[in-house]
């Protein structure tokens, strides 16, 4: 019998989500899978009952960070070129001299920058950081474990960390298929890609052409259209609990219909809480004249500032906070991770909602599987927290251009408009919310339900196909 041994690479805890909480390992052990989790993560996995390696204090090389940065701007500048468009600026974060080590890493990167911005530059990129990371010890440790455990593949469930390279090097040394899974809608655009891998995994056919036009090398036979089980938990209805025993655990009042203020962190959004207090007023004015909703709060899961603290004590009658359920392992923010309980309290969240209000989030996907609509934050507040921040960066990334209809969520475009948009949203929403699924569709593929079956027949054909 042929080798059945999967290794699911967790290079930090994004994949929990996708790999961990989905019926993934359920259907891949029924297709007779032996699958093994490559940790990485502070989250003990053998708690879930599944069977894991530690991965235990991986480190990157010295100079692994200086070339990562120095690949993404070279990439971002060959896409500036490639398609004539500046967008591509706008995803680059300042260089920071706070420190020497900072100061001199920075000056590094700059200067690769500067000396390999062409196609051959960019090659030479790459492979530096792949020879860098073979002259690890922590790539010899995975050596190590790879020839112990004599795996089929090494599935890696996320394109972006450093930390994902070497063991991913050090299969592909031993003649072990490889293949990594682009975990969101947007990352292909921000030059995201570290790990080079034999295949790659994507939600949809518009993110097979995207990944073909920002990474030449890749041929299209390497690439297998997947989905992406993020969206799975939402078609467990079994999951779902009355509205009587979710009002009652959240204290919400059974005479209000609520909506949703999903939050941004505060680099993505610094605003966030003059919007949630400007849909607050609005709310407030629409009870004035009848009506009955309150609004549940929920903050971006890796937000623990309290700078929500004063709205929220300022409409505690009108907004209750319903906190993500994430654990906080570590010191950094990667390393506050997704639970399963969490994925419950979204579902519920969003079933026990009437629509949901954000600056343009992933979450317009989420209400629409639940044919709900999603109203976008789409103006800036006059006295703003960072002057350079506008909502036009936002709407401007190249991920929102694949919305086919402009209609496909409700703008919020000033603060006088959201009563009247509000309860426009709840009384005739059938076309946007039409639109927002056909738009669900392009994004995330087809079949949303059988995506964690798509990557296991992806794997099989892999191991046992080509």
């Amino acid at each position: 019998m042929a080798n059945q041994k999967v290794l699911i690479l967790l290079p930090d805890g994004i994949g929990l989500r996708n790999f961990a909480y989905t019926d993934f390992y359920k259907l891949g052990k029924e297709k007779g899978f032996s699958i093994i989790y490559w940790n990485n993560t502070p989250f003990n996995l053998s708690d879930l009952g599944f069977p894991e390696i530690k991965i235990n204090k991986a480190k990157a090389s010295p100079l692994a960070d200086i070339f990562k940065n120095a690949r993404k701007h070279i990439e971002l500048n060959l896409n500036i070129r490639k398609g004539n468009d500046e967008v591509y600026n706008s995803y680059r974060f300042p260089f920071t001299y706070k420190t020497l080590k900072s100061a001199v890493k920075n000056v590094a990167t700059q200067f690769l920058i500067a000396t390999h911005t062409s196609d051959s530059g960019l090659e030479r990129i790459r492979e530096n950081l792949k020879e860098k990371e073979r002259k690890t010890h922590y790539f010899q440790e995975c050596l190590e474990t790879l020839k112990r455990e004599k795996p089929a593949i090494v599935l890696c469930t996320n394109q972006r960390p450093i930390l994902a390279v070497a063991p991913l090097l050090a299969a592909q040394e031993l003649g072990i298929p490889t293949a990594t899974f682009i975990f969101s809608w947007d990352n292909l655009p921000k030059a995201t890609m570290v790990v080079e891998t034999d295949y790659y995994m994507v939600w949809s056919n518009y993110m097979k052409k995207e990944l073909l036009y920002y990474y030449p090398y890749i041929k299209e036979s390497q690439i297998l259209v997947t989905g992406t089980p993020q969206f799975e938990s939402h078609f467990n209805t079994h999951k779902i609990v009355s509205k009587e025993q979710f009002f009652e655990w959240h204290q919400l009042n059974s005479q209000k219909k609520y909506i949703c203020y999903s939050g941004d962190d505060v680099t993505t959004c610094p605003d966030d809480p003059q919007y949630l207090d400007d849909v607050a007023a609005a709310v407030r004015l629409l009870n004035q004249e009848g009506a009955a909703l309150g609004i549940i709060f929920r903050r971006c899961p890796v937000d623990f500032s309290n700078r929500f603290d004063n709205v929220l004590q300022k409409n505690k009658d009108i907004i209750t906070p319903i906190a993500p359920k994430w654990e906080l392992i570590g010191e950094g923010w990667n390393t506050v991770l997704p639970t399963q309980e969490d994925l419950d309290l979204q579902l519920n969240t969003i079933f026990h909602s009437e629509m949901v209000i954000n600056l343009g989030s992933s979450m317009v996907f989420d209400y629409a599987v639940h044919k709900k609509s999603c109203a976008f934050i789409n103006y800036d507040v006059s006295n703003k927290k960072n002057p350079s921040w506008s909502v036009s960066k936002i709407y401007n990334y190249v991920h929102f251009r694949s919305m086919p209809d402009k209609k496909s969520v409700i703008w919020l475009s000033s603060a006088d408009e959201i009563a009247a948009k509000i309860k426009s949203g709840l009384e005739k929403s059938g076309e946007i919310v039409a639109n927002a699924q056909r738009w669900f569709q392009i994004i995330a593929g087809e079949n949303p339900t059988q995506a964690s079956e798509k990557i296991w027949d992806a794997i099989d054909k892999i191991v046992n196909e080509i």
